[in-house]
């Protein structure tokens, strides 16, 4: 049996999460340029959002750029911005035709204009798709998306909001909340990811690093979510 046929369809996570990390050092293993890791990296986002497209995962979202990530060398971050047009470029059309609707979670303020006009079009573009709802974390940071929070709700004069006020709040408003969360390269931390959105989130971690990140690891952890008890802090 495959690791495929092994998924139950009546128990998949509605929205999963991913830290898409070990691109540098998978292109160090092989001696090879950092951004041929992240050219490969963006290989298997492709596969992957089909995959979840194919399993009828209502929600996927990777985190493709932090806001620490400006910190990074000039021509690596230069590097991984023409990538990132490059995708939109190719992949608008396919995203039409499977109905993935994309959505970008942060601050795209600081990226440069083509971008921001790549972006805004395949966000325009796709807005009415129902198949999956790709959510592409971009110049984000989950503090810096509470802190907006916070002011945003100050400048509605809100003094008493509720969880739902804040939620409305942030980058994910109207998505569900991530029910698995996966790591690759076998870092142990959240790396101000959806600090607020993974309060009772499932969290699994595979040594695998991101390019080499496959559908049968995709299915590996989703089997592994289908055997935890969700019991939301109840008995």
């Amino acid at each position: 049996m495959s690791l495929k046929e092994q998924i139950d369809l009546t128990k998949l996570p509605k929205h999963v999460a991913i830290i898409m990390d070990g691109n540098g050092r998978w292109a160090k293993k092989r001696m090879l340029p950092r951004i041929i890791g992240h050219t490969n990296g963006v290989k298997t986002v492709k596969k992957i959002v089909e995959f979840a497209r194919k399993l009828n995962i209502q929600v996927l979202t990777l985190y493709a750029f932090s806001t620490e990530n400006w910190q990074r060398p000039k021509d690596e971050v230069s590097g991984i911005m023409t990538l990132l047009k490059t995708y939109l470029k190719s992949e608008l059309e396919n995203m039409i035709e499977n109905q993935i609707s994309f959505r970008v979670s942060g601050d795209i303020s600081r990226m440069s204009e083509d971008i921001q006009a790549e972006l805004k079009e395949a966000v325009d573009k796709t807005k009415d798709m129902k198949s999956l709802v790709l959510n592409i974390a971009l110049n984000y940071g989950s503090r810096q998306e509470i802190l907006m929070a916070c002011r945003d709700l100050m400048s509605k004069g809100i003094t008493d909001p509720t969880e739902q006020d804040f939620s409305d709040c942030l980058y994910t408003k109207g998505l569900p909340d991530p029910d698995l969360l996966i790591r690759t390269s076998g870092e142990m931390r959240i790396s101000n990811f959806l600090l607020w959105q993974i309060a009772y989130t499932e969290i699994y971690v595979t040594d695998v690093l991101w390019p080499d990140f496959n559908e049968d690891e995709f299915c590996k952890a989703i089997i592994d979510y289908q055997k935890r008890d969700r019991r939301f802090g109840k008995v």
